[in-house]
């Protein structure tokens, strides 16, 4: 699963390849690998559609109330 970095934490490039533990208020959790920017997604993480999916229902709009952290992964994600 992948997501783009707004830039509270981009930080010229340095979060990509970081992955990131996202849990939506509901509980639900998905880990995502940074892999692109999002200058317009104001201190938050732009999660793909398939992420998305994994936390929230996609009728849920695109803006979610959502915590999230870096974790390290020790083998691939699929």
């Amino acid at each position: 699963m992948v997501a783009a970095a707004s830039d509270t934490f981009w930080n010229g490039g340095a979060a990509c390849g970081k992955y990131y533990n996202v849990r939506c208020t509901r509980d639900h959790n998905v880990t995502v690998k940074i892999v692109d920017h999002c200058p317009d997604c104001s201190s938050t993480i732009d999660l793909s559609r398939e992420a998305f999916a994994k936390i929230a229902k996609p009728m849920a709009g695109i803006v979610i109330d959502i915590d999230y952290h870096q974790v390290e992964v020790t083998q691939r994600l699929e």
